[in-house]
């Protein structure tokens, strides 16, 4: 009998400190944050961890301006373990701690909030068939983040097959046919010939007897997916490139070595800026020989400026009033390093009313970084090639981002890639 009950006695308190133990561990794991401040050992690959989360049904919280901008989650060990495997830094939380973070967030004396991210945007790229994947920075850091996305071009574009996609980016396209206005210095290079037959192709196959007016057309089903709740991001060319060709559909400024025949000579007085998204009062490069678009672009000013002097600022939104903004400007550095691209940037006294500066090369009217809505949805210009080379250069190699985790120019792109997930309250401007 006295056996039995020091036997019962012993179970009883071998569960009593069991559960304690269970009770005290599920305690110090209740929430798991990943800071975003400067110390992070991989700030890239923490918005992959942060997208797969949300593919595979979680939910998580965007801390605005919290530690850079950090990502809070429901602490699972497969979120720590993935932590651990990529390298990114992140701290375990008990239920203490997690309620003061909130409650700093959330105290009206800060600038911070707390947006809840529910579901992962499916994401695509409009890029053509022979370009290849470090050729864009965004597919670069898509694939070094390991998010997930769809390829499309000019066929699936115009067939409706953005119907589905939450999220698009266009590669560094030349919307206005002219093929990036390569003629003068590779207009005989392979490369170069085998662009021109492709678009060529393209047209042909699908009844445009130029390729400008295939680009158009393209332009146009793009801006109907933005109207209808979509959520548009370019960056280089594809910035300006993509109003052009909105501005000149009345006229021709392609000339001869480009669609065939002259470009017309009165083509900067017919221009209509109306149909533009973000810009307007800008000129057409019609000198086919030029390597610049128009006007608009930055590039020139950029270079009197020079690469020691070539910085960005980001613009500082209030994160309870301003949320679209504030989460497409988090870093963990408001002056960031410029790099150009065949469209830098572009000048600030052409951006239409509705246009919001996000980032901008500070005391000038040299603007970065832009945002905007449209319709039910948004449009994101960034200017520049890739943030992490200065002055790309055809042929150059590629960019290695396993040498540049903590990027604060590419964390830019995520930031668009992951804000279309916030709770859609929070998406109202």
């Amino acid at each position: 009998m006295i056996k039995n009950t020091l036997k019962f006695i012993l179970l009883f308190i071998f569960l009593f400190v069991f559960c304690a133990v269970i009770s005290t561990d599920a305690a110090a794991q209740n929430k798991l944050l990943i800071p975003m401040e400067p110390g992070q050992t991989n700030h890239l690959k923490a918005y992959g961890i942060a997208y797969r989360h949300l593919v595979s049904g979680g939910e998580l919280d965007w801390l605005l301006n919290y530690r850079g901008g950090s990502f809070l989650f429901n602490y699972s060990g497969k979120i720590e373990q993935e932590c651990r495997d990529k390298d990114v830094s992140f701290e375990l939380l008990n239920g203490t701690q997690a309620a003061q973070i909130y409650a700093d967030v959330k105290d009206e004396k800060n600038n911070m909030d707390v947006v809840r991210l529910e579901k992962a945007a499916k994401i695509a790229v409009y890029a053509p068939p022979n370009a290849l994947p470090w050729d864009d920075a965004v597919r670069l850091v898509l694939e070094y983040a390991e998010i997930p996305y769809e390829k499309m071009w000019d066929e699936e574009v115009l067939q409706g097959k953005l119907k589905g996609v939450d999220w698009i980016h266009l590669h560094h396209e030349d919307f206005t046919g002219q093929y990036g206005k390569f003629y003068a210095a590779y207009g005989t290079a392979p490369w170069y010939l085998n662009q021109v037959e492709i678009n060529s192709a393209m047209a042909r196959k699908l009844g445009f007897n130029k390729v400008s007016k295939l680009k158009l057309s393209v332009v146009k089903k793009l801006r109907e997916y933005i109207s209808n709740g979509g959520f548009l991001f370019t960056m280089c060319s594809a910035t300006d490139t993509y109003d052009l060709a909105l501005a000149s559909q009345y006229t021709d400024i392609c000339d001869a070595m480009y669609d065939g025949d002259p470009a017309d000579p009165e083509a900067n007085n017919k221009l209509d800026y109306s149909e533009c998204l973000a810009f307007q009062n800008f000129k057409i490069q019609m000198n086919p020989y030029v390597y610049e678009y128009s006007d608009l672009d930055i590039t020139q000013d950029i270079l009197i400026t020079g690469k020691g002097q070539d910085f960005f600022k980001l613009v500082d939104f209030s994160a309870k009033f301003d949320p679209v903004p504030s989460m497409l400007t988090q870093d963990h550095t408001a002056l960031i390093s410029g790099f150009m691209g065949q469209t830098t940037g572009f000048h600030k006294d052409m951006l239409k009313s509705n246009v919001t500066i996000l980032g901008i090369n500070e005391g000038t009217n040299l603007v970065k970084y832009i945002h905007g809505n449209y319709g039910k949805g948004t449009f994101t210009f960034y200017g520049g090639h890739d943030p992490e080379d200065y002055q790309h250069l055809v042929g150059a190699p590629p960019t290695d981002l396993n040498l540049h985790p903590g990027s604060p120019g590419y964390r830019l792109i995520l930031n668009n890639v992951l804000f279309p997930a916030a709770k859609k309250k929070k998406l109202k401007t």
